[in-house]
């Protein structure tokens, strides 16, 4: 039974990868597949599992929320204005269900569960460079850009912010890796390496909102696992990542596509020989870093954090996300044309205080059970105060209050704090396999508090893993 097992957690790892080639599964067979598919492995793995629910209260609450998310959802279609995208968003709920389902079953083992970052972060390496080598290999690999990424990495996902927040994702992941003290030396190593492409995918996706949720995973990271051996890991993945960044922002052809297809191909060789050094450079410092531990010739231990450092942390997160959206309630920019991508990390103008507005009176007028779901297209289009098509309100929480009510949002609620209580249980007895996990799904929380990410099967399957496994863990086998 065991090679199968293994076969069937390896399948359920794959997933969000694979989905990522096929647009990220935003469309429709994309999406029904991954659906069927996700309730296929569901079914195997309740029927491997000799405890195939969650047996923490915790880890029972989450799995009821996102049922009863799932059942409102389906029940709102009955009076969602438009049926074909209602259905589009009951797919995607019940895709997410089976697949946190079919994770809460297969990872329980420690031994399993354990193999969730990498396997996250490897998938999340592969989709990133996959994207990179359409610009820097541009001669041999064809990739094509949508109109509206205006020269954001947007590839194969086809969404640039949610490519830069899937890098981002990888990007904590390898941190964590690389600092995890019980990992084998070589994937240690390999994690820092790994790195510096995806570093250059979060910048070059120009998505300031990625650069957001990573400044806050990768503070929680730290507070999570308050050690010097993390503190060294995260300094040398996040430095090459940025020395690669820079790399990628020095020349043109890379940076936002401008120039002849030979000047691309000419400065795209320079930054892959870059980026391929830089790699190099991160695995052998982390490789040094790690013959220092074990020669006890530099600091071990925890970090002198103070008793308020959590608190403290969980405000500065908060703030990453308030600060700018308070400092652009007045702005608004239009989509950005190509050659004018760098400019955006120095603002932060956006149309999402728009949206936002919208959706907050939408809920103030349909309170109880919202508009029905993916209402909020047709509202935008009688309320809008700018001439901007939008189809979501850019955020997770005022969509769903918007769209499915007060009841929605209750149950929203009840499975995102489930989720944080599952992984504070997992955090008290095994901190080490927690605080990876936890930092991914800051980053992904917070992104999609200001995004669609929720629409973008391929980065959402991924906090949905996340979840299922510390809510697979938060009653020990």
């Amino acid at each position: 039974m065991r090679p199968v097992q293994r076969v069937l957690r390896a399948a359920i790892l794959a997933g969000p990868s694979a989905l990522a080639f096929a647009s990220g599964g935003y469309f429709d067979h994309a999406r029904l597949i991954a659906l069927i598919v996700a309730w296929a492995l569901a079914t195997a793995a309740v029927l491997l599992s000799d405890a195939p629910l969650p047996r923490s209260r915790e880890g029972l609450a989450a799995l009821g929320a996102l049922a009863g998310y799932t059942g409102w959802i389906a029940l709102s279609t009955t009076w969602a204005p438009l049926k074909g995208p209602a259905g589009d968003d009951l797919e995607r709920a019940v895709l997410y269900l089976g697949a946190f389902i079919a994770v809460a079953a297969a990872f329980r083992p420690r031994s399993a569960a354990r193999a969730v970052e990498p396997g996250l972060a490897l998938g999340a390496f592969v989709v990133t460079g996959y994207g990179l080598l359409g610009r820097l290999l541009p001669g041999i690999v064809h990739e094509h850009s949508t109109a509206s990424a205006a020269g954001r990495l947007d590839q194969p996902l086809t969404y640039w912010n949610a490519e830069g927040a899937l890098a981002a994702l990888g990007l904590i992941l390898c941190a964590r890796i690389a600092g995890d003290n019980d990992r084998r030396r070589e994937l240690r190593a390999a994690a820092a390496a790994a790195a510096v492409p995806l570093a250059a995918g979060v910048y070059l996706s120009f998505s300031r909102g990625a650069l957001a949720a990573l400044a806050a995973g990768g503070i929680v990271l730290l507070v999570a696992a308050p050690s010097w051996i993390q503190l060294r890991a995260a300094a040398i993945t996040l430095e090459a990542g940025a020395l690669g960044a820079a790399a990628c922002a020095a020349f043109g052809g890379v940076r936002d596509l401008t120039g002849s297809l030979h000047t691309r191909e000419l400065q795209g060789a320079a930054v892959f020989a870059i980026l391929l050094a830089l790699m190099a450079l991160a695995a052998t410092a982390a490789a040094w870093a790690q013959r220092a531990e074990r020669a006890g010739t530099t600091r071990l231990g925890p970090l002198p954090l103070p008793s308020w450092a959590p608190a403290a942390a969980a405000v500065l997160v908060v703030a990453i996300v308030v600060v700018p959206v308070a400092i652009a309630k007045s702005t608004s920019t239009a989509t950005p044309t190509a050659g004018e991508t760098s400019a955006r990390f120095s603002s932060v103008g956006s149309n999402r205080y728009e949206y936002w507005k919208v959706a907050l009176k939408v809920a103030a007028d349909h309170p109880i059970a919202g508009v029905g779901t993916s209402g909020f297209a047709v509202e935008w289009l009688k309320r809008r105060p700018i001439s901007d098509a939008a189809k979501d309100a850019h955020s997770l929480e005022l969509e769903t209050l918007a769209e499915l009510g007060l009841i929605g949002f209750a149950l929203l609620c009840a499975l995102l704090g489930s989720v944080a209580l599952a992984a504070r249980r997992v955090h008290r007895y095994d901190p080490g396999l927690a605080a990876g996990p936890i930092a991914g799904l800051t980053l992904w929380a917070l992104h999609a508090a200001i995004d669609w990410d929720w629409e973008m099967p391929a980065l959402t399957l991924a906090a949905v893993v996340l979840a299922g496994m510390l809510v697979s863990r938060s009653q020990p086998a």
